[in-house]
């Protein structure tokens, strides 16, 4: 009746009326009423090149495109968003090489371990990206000295051969890397957080940066890296780039939204965008003479930047008129766009990209061609060693938790003291059940703490992984290894001290197989709250759902309520909860021993109780398996609603880019910068 009369009255035009009444969300999910979609032009019909060996400033006021240009550059731009033209790099297409290895998005955020201090940061993408700038070098050089019979230095050759090794813990590329970025004073540093004291942000925005081009990837493209900081960091951490780019003959294109005058002087080149127009490209100190030719003058208290964002301002721009010949009219964006075209700037760009790149003298390796830079065994023993360092910095938190577990065992103990049972007493086992209950349940509460430690290394984990780090098993693997020796220490630690104590059966294989018990609990209980953590990807999203997975977990485990007494439409729940499995796992570990009898419907077959622990350890085998398929599918939460929340607000389902687009990838070799240029699509 409900939806016949909806329906009746969307006929009869109520709708706006039934709009206001309930909330537009759900109709639109049961596809009953369809808002108003727009298309937006983000980019529209923007051609250029990025020279190596320079760094270029993308400069453009908030909305002009900015982030989407240098996302679709990275190879990054979110591929529900419709799209045409072509980027290349050396003249080859996105998909004849692996972009994710040749050039890197960094964003305003700075994602980092907090334990880690700069060298292990760095040293672990060095691990992972392989052989850095020298390797690649090494082997030209090599040939080259073969070639012309040159003999080198000793000195000189076993720097570059002990730079050019790949995959080991500690790398010379990183003290390289390290001086050309000026980190070298805060090496052994910790990086920090907002909670824990590390290095200035500024320092921390160069780790960033360290973090990406310590190994072979030589191309960076950087989103609004001031945020948060004043005007000197900034301008240090641009010269510190700016040094990076003119001794390594690396690509950067920077986009800042306000430098300040001695910042935009560090540029070499300038991209100026406007409302999705390209306004201007080329030479920065020519951009001046360009909107001077155009009737617009920079008054001399003006830094150049924001003449540049104002002077397309339709709001702005009138006070910038400095031709007397004729009177102020506005012109608009697309219309400073057409006339550099016609410029002498823009007819140069033109026939820059008018000639196809020659593909056959772009350097082999400029681009990479492989997904990871080495063997994945590798990469799985960087992860490991990272993981095993973590684990030792945070020993405060395992060791507390070891100290709680005692502690509660020790309340435990005291509370169901073997002098107050009688375990030829039916009541008494009541009791001895309970106790068994509670140990089960406690395992699985510890389990709940890496809920938070998990969403907390996310960030970090999709930064890398997107950036073609390691692959997403890698770490999943490590971790879950490295946990299995703390699971057997609680075991043991809360077995050691409640066993003998409550009055358990005194038989030593019947503790060993309690432990072991508490152990594949304690296992299964990591790996639920891992995949939790992993598929919600956030912290208020991952504790309602963990909070109701362990109510429906205990509600279903058959202590509270026993299997018999269990509805017929429920007793699924029975057989999929892991506490069943492990109550009667440890019941029967118990209770078959000859001073009890049958009670509480329990089984009494022996079988149940390897039955038990094998579902326990199926489950956490399960839960990681999908962990680890989580982590390699999912995209990264904080990204996928920022983008569609911009979209959202404006009531735009898709965004249309016209744009022909280019960077390269340069290497140095011999002396020899490769060239590069753009075909137009």
């Amino acid at each position: 009746m409900v939806f016949g009369w909806l329906g009746f009255a969307i006929q009869k035009g109520l709708a706006p009326q039934l709009v206001a009444r309930l909330p537009s969300r759900l109709l639109t999910s049961l596809k009953i009423y369809h808002p108003k979609r727009h298309n937006l032009s983000i980019l529209k019909d923007i051609s250029g090149s990025i020279k190596p060996g320079r760094m270029t400033l993308l400069l453009g006021p908030p909305g002009s495109g900015k982030s989407t240009l240098l996302l679709a550059l990275a190879g990054k731009l979110d591929t529900s968003l419709k799209k045409n033209g072509r980027i290349t790099y050396n003249g080859h297409e996105l998909n004849e090489f692996c972009v994710q290895r040749t050039s890197a998005y960094i964003s305003q955020t700075d994602d980092h371990i907090a334990e880690l201090t700069v060298r292990e940061t760095l040293d672990f993408g060095a691990r992972c990206e392989g052989e850095g700038f020298a390797g690649n070098l090494m082997r030209e050089l090599t040939r080259l000295e073969k070639e012309k019979k040159i003999r080198p230095s000793p000195e000189i050759d076993a720097f570059m051969k002990a730079a050019s090794i790949a995959g080991k813990r500690h790398s010379i590329s990183t003290d390289y890397i390290l001086k050309v970025l000026g980190l070298d004073v805060c090496s052994e540093t910790i990086v920090g957080n907002d909670m824990l004291r590390g290095i200035s942000g500024g320092q921390r925005k160069r780790v960033t940066t360290g973090e990406m081009v310590v190994g072979p990837r030589k191309t960076l493209f950087m989103d609004e890296i001031s945020t948060g900081l004043d005007s000197s960091t900034t301008c240090q951490i641009v010269k510190c780039v700016k040094n990076f780019v003119h001794q390594m003959e690396a690509t950067v294109l920077m986009a800042l939204l306000q430098p300040a005058p001695e910042i935009f002087d560090l540029f070499d080149d300038l991209v100026l965008l406007s409302e999705g127009h390209m306004v201007y490209e080329g030479p920065r100190e020519e951009v001046l003479n360009f909107f001077e030719s155009l009737g617009f003058q920079k008054p001399s208290r003006k830094g150049t930047a924001d003449f540049l964002q104002e002077v397309t301002s339709r709001k702005d721009q009138a006070q910038y008129w400095a031709d007397a010949s004729k009177p102020y009219e506005y012109m608009s964006v697309s219309k400073i766009s057409e006339a550099y075209k016609n410029s002498i700037y823009g007819k140069s760009s033109e026939s820059t990209l008018s000639v196809p790149f020659d593909k056959s003298k772009s350097h082999v390796s400029a681009l990479r061609k492989r997904r990871y830079g080495v063997s994945k065994w590798k990469l799985f023993r960087a992860c490991f060693s990272r993981e095993f360092v973590l684990i030792k910095r945070q020993k405060f938190l395992y060791i507390f938790k070891t100290i709680q577990v005692a502690f509660v065992g020790f309340v435990t103990s005291t509370l169901f003291i073997r002098t107050r049972l009688h375990p030829t007493d039916m009541p008494d086992g009541t009791l001895y059940l309970g106790c068994l209950f509670f140990a089960l349940v406690h395992m699985m509460f510890n389990g709940f703490t890496e809920l938070p430690l998990m969403i907390v290394r996310l960030p970090v984990f999709y930064k890398q992984r997107d950036n073609n780090f390691y692959p997403a098993w890698a770490w999943s693997v490590s971790s879950w290894i490295l946990r299995v020796p703390y699971s057997f220490v609680e075991a043991c630690v809360w077995s050691g001290i409640v066993y003998y104590s409550v009055g358990f059966s005194p038989s030593v294989g019947r503790f060993f197989r309690y432990v072991f018990i508490l152990f594949s609990m304690h296992q299964m209980a990591l790996g639920l709250f891992r995949t939790l953590a992993a598929a919600a990807r956030s912290m208020m999203i991952a504790n309602t759902f963990g909070s109701a997975a362990l109510l429906s977990v205990v509600l279903m485990g058959g202590f509270i309520m026993p299997k018999d007494m269990i509805r017929p439409w429920w007793i699924w729940g029975y057989w999929v909860s892991p506490l069943s499995y492990a109550q009667n796992a440890i019941s029967v570990n118990e209770f078959t021993s000859t001073r009890w009898m049958k009670f509480h419907d329990l089984p009494t077959q022996k079988y149940w109780y390897w039955l038990g622990v094998g579902a326990l350890l199926a489950y956490a085998l399960l839960f990681n398996i999908i962990v680890t398929l989580t982590l390699t599918y999912l995209k990264r939460k904080r990204l996928f609603i920022n983008v569609w929340m911009c979209f959202k607000q404006k009531k735009y389902k898709y965004a249309n880019m016209n744009t022909i687009l280019f960077s390269t990838a340069a290497l140095k070799v011999a002396q020899v910068i490769l060239p590069s240029t753009m075909e137009r699509g």
